[in-house]
């Protein structure tokens, strides 16, 4: 009978993304966490977590342009850091929900901060 390990659960639900190889740079993949969609970019080698959701409009931030360190909102424009989720240009305002990306033998999964 083999051992079943627990992974410690870091605020709530514990979402699996991908294997890491599976996610290649600049790729962003749609999850679920807690009920609520969130994208996860991975930018310059590392994976990001943002609500899913542009603070001025409710538009999907998923498809977005990635430089910079930010996305951006294809409706109108609104620029958000990828690290802090803080809005960076007009029309948004308020930040976005950021969540923690972690990556653990090879496995990249999310949970709310």
């Amino acid at each position: 009978m083999s051992e079943q390990v627990k992974v410690p659960q870091v605020g709530g639900q514990r979402v699996r993304v991908g294997a890491e190889a599976e996610l290649p740079e600049g790729s962003q993949t749609e999850v679920t966490v807690d009920g609520v969609s969130v994208v996860v970019v991975r930018y310059e080698g590392q994976f990001y977590a943002l609500r899913n959701n542009c603070t001025h409009k409710d538009y999907p931030l998923l498809g977005g342009e990635v430089s910079l360190g930010r996305i951006t909102c294809q409706k109108h424009g609104a620029k958000f850091e990828l690290a802090t989720g803080k809005a960076k240009t007009l029309p948004a305002v308020k930040p976005v929900r950021i969540y923690r990306t972690l990556v653990e033998d090879g496995v990249v999964s999310v949970t709310p901060l």
